[in-house]
């Protein structure tokens, strides 16, 4: 069995993805509740006297000598109510985002395809690569620029070069590409992320 549960702290904002052992090790010490999709939770012995009642669960269930309990899709820490800090992932996906798919030397918009990522201080001048230097271009622009600053290519940037503030909805870093649950969705934001959502 290989099914993720997603941990909420106990505002239900979400905070981690643990393995499924993990999971009812956490309820079965009685530091968690089971989460439905309607926010309703679930007690470690209710969620056994449920897990008998499914005949079948596709997340699976886990059977011991006197118990069948099917592994829960959602989880909540009963006394944790903090939310990790961490930061956006830098990847393209999530620079196109935060800069609202536009090209940032002339503030058209454009599809992804149609889009660049250019080192506003160019790599082979000591440029480097994060948010501090790394800004959307269209390929017009790009080429314009080529391997200058923007100043030696009489062009100007039309925002501000800014690394985006991690949003509360979103509280930790997915792997990726990490199968979002639907049934997850309520609880989580995904404006910053790089992962499919699982299909059903």
């Amino acid at each position: 069995m290989n099914s993720e549960v997603l941990i909420l702290n106990r505002n239900f904002y979400a905070i981690q993805v643990t393995t499924w052992e993990r999971a009812l090790t956490l309820l079965y010490l009685d530091r968690a509740y089971v989460v439905d999709e309607e926010y309703g939770t679930c007690e470690f012995r209710d969620w056994v006297d449920l897990s008998k009642m499914m005949k079948d669960d596709p997340r699976g269930f886990v059977h011991t000598p006197t118990l069948k309990v099917a592994v829960p899709d959602v989880i909540a820490l009963k006394f944790f109510d903090k939310v990790p800090r961490s930061e956006v992932p830098f990847t393209r996906r999530n620079i196109y985002a935060h800069y609202g798919h536009r090209c940032c030397y002339c503030g058209r918009h454009f599809p992804p395809s149609e889009l660049n990522l250019d080192h506003v201080v160019p790599r082979s001048r000591g440029g480097l690569t994060n948010w501090a230097n790394v800004v959307t271009s269209c390929i017009p622009c790009n080429l314009r620029k080529g391997n200058r600053l923007p100043t030696e290519a009489n062009m100007k940037l039309k925002v501000r070069i800014s690394k985006p503030k991690f949003r509360q909805g979103l509280t930790f870093a997915f792997r990726s590409p990490l199968k979002v649950k639907r049934s997850w969705q309520k609880f989580v934001d995904n404006a910053y992320w790089d992962s499919r959502i699982e299909e059903e």
